[in-house]
């Protein structure tokens, strides 16, 4: 579907990541930090592409779904948790430090419901480090930064390689 102005023609959207390349290194090299935060902390790599996803899929930004279900894959992730993480609250798939992570990133998706992010730190809290806590939230802000640059830029989702 193309998105129309309000005269009817075509609106030509702008990749930002092209367009201002050094802001966007430098998100870049907030990410790259980030994950070196969540390493250390000890989050996982397949912790970390739950969080990107789960964020994601609240923000609605399919070119980023695309990017990190294929990272979560790469990271050992199994296809069936990645198609319920949505639900991940409704199974039992997912372990008690991966459930504690994915509280607080939804509440940070959704940083105005109070009540929400109440409850997620008190979940984290019951299983995560302070410091986990505060990289499962950075890993979300970046995350929620990136659906931001790709949603306004319109990036595409390629099709498979094999089509």
């Amino acid at each position: 579907m193309t998105n129309r102005t309000a005269h009817g023609s075509p609106v030509r959207s702008i990749f930002i990541d092209k367009q201002s390349p050094k802001a966007f290194r430098a998100l870049v090299q907030v990410s790259e930090a980030v994950r070196a935060t969540a390493s250390g902390a000890g989050l996982d790599r397949t912790t970390v592409e739950l969080i990107n996803l789960c964020v994601s899929q609240i923000n609605g930004c399919a070119y980023r779904l695309d990017v990190h279900t294929g990272a979560a894959l790469r990271a050992g992730e199994s296809p069936r948790r990645l198609g319920v993480l949505s639900a991940w609250r409704d199974t039992g798939l997912f372990s008690p430090a991966e459930r504690a992570a994915l509280a607080p990133a939804e509440a940070t998706a959704d940083p105005v419901n109070t009540a929400a992010r109440t409850a997620a730190y008190e979940a984290a809290r019951e299983v995560l480090s302070e410091d986990q806590i505060s990289a499962t939230i950075w890993v979300a802000v970046t995350i929620d930064a990136f659906n931001r640059v790709s949603i306004m830029s319109e990036h595409p989702v390629s099709p498979p390689h094999d089509e």
